[in-house]
């Protein structure tokens, strides 16, 4: 990395990383279990909140959520967010200044991944961190809407692996996650990533995919400092409704990186159920219905990664 970004870095993320603890807050809160949310438009989220079911639309106080702001590259606004009560809307065009959210009529996976872990292990206090981007690529220039590579250089060096540290980072720097005045522990508990999209439209992105992967796990464990932390890796699909051809002709080389890269790692587990899901018009995006399915997905499959790794703290 060079000096140019290390020092953009550094400026842009010294408040989050630096900040002294807060004397008005007490000791004595509780201890959650964090969850990092992460990948492209799947993971962020285009579900209608209009079709979701009476139980899914209420607020959850007991689920804390930091979602970053997540623009193009180059941003220096990428990542910034706060901590909130989960509920509708952190989805599709969510915005942050670092002071207020900016919620919107679309959801994601969270909804029902929150709910689905707090059923599967209610002694524990879930809270999740959320960064994701629609269309972004982990190549370096594969796609216009951004990528993820922990070593990219373009410009002023900020990219959405940048917004996604900034994200964890700031979240995990924050003393009361859920207000009441005491200080929480927060412990890395899992990583869930949906991606792939933008890199299996065209071959050498496609190719290189499971290298980049594995980097960017790499990375994203370091930041956590754990590197058992449990992972799980959504399924991208195809729709089949270009006329033309395949929406995604080099999809069958991201599935194989995919599956490779979980089967060399004991922590990892690979979520296939969304080849069932329908999707929306678009072509691209889940249902409703599936993004309801793709949460409990995600958490039937972290919770079944070995007890060895989800227990390292």
């Amino acid at each position: 990395m060079d000096i140019l970004r290390i020092a953009t870095l550094l400026a842009l993320w010294c408040a989050a990383a630096c900040t002294a603890p807060t004397p008005d807050i007490q000791d004595g809160g509780k201890t959650y279990h964090v969850y990092f949310l992460g990948g492209q438009s799947n993971m962020e989220g285009y579900g209608s909140v209009a079709d979701l079911p009476d139980d899914l639309q209420e607020s959850r106080p007991d689920f804390p959520i930091f979602m970053g702001n997540m623009p193009y590259d180059h941003d220096r606004t990428g990542g910034l967010g706060l901590w909130e009560t989960l509920s509708t809307g952190f989805g599709k065009d969510i915005g942050s200044n670092g002071e207020r959210n900016r919620l919107r009529a679309y959801f994601g996976p969270e909804l029902t991944f929150a709910r689905e872990m707090k059923r599967l292990n209610p002694d524990q206090n879930i809270a999740l961190s959320k960064y994701a981007r629609s269309v972004a690529s982990i190549a370096g220039d594969a796609s216009h809407g951004g990528n993820w590579q922990p070593d990219y250089r373009g410009k002023n060096g900020l990219n959405q692996y940048d917004f996604a540290i900034r994200t964890i980072t700031t979240a995990l720097a924050r003393e009361d996650i859920d207000g009441d005045g005491l200080r929480d522990r927060l412990i890395p508990a899992g990583l869930l990533w949906m991606q792939g999209e933008g890199d299996a439209v065209t071959a050498a992105p496609a190719d290189a995919y499971y290298l980049n992967l594995d980097n960017l796990i790499h990375h994203l464990r370091q930041t956590f400092r754990a590197p058992t932390l449990p992972l799980v890796i959504g399924k991208i699909t195809d729709s089949n409704m270009n006329e033309g051809g395949p929406m995604m002709p080099h999809i069958e080389r991201v599935h194989a990186a995919q599956v490779r890269l979980v089967s060399r790692d004991p922590c990892a587990n690979y979520l296939p159920e969304a080849e069932e899901y329908a999707h929306s018009d678009d072509g691209w995006h889940y249902t409703a219905e599936g993004y309801i399915r793709l949460g409990r997905a995600f958490a039937m499959h972290l919770n079944a990664v070995p007890p060895g790794c989800r227990d390292a703290e």
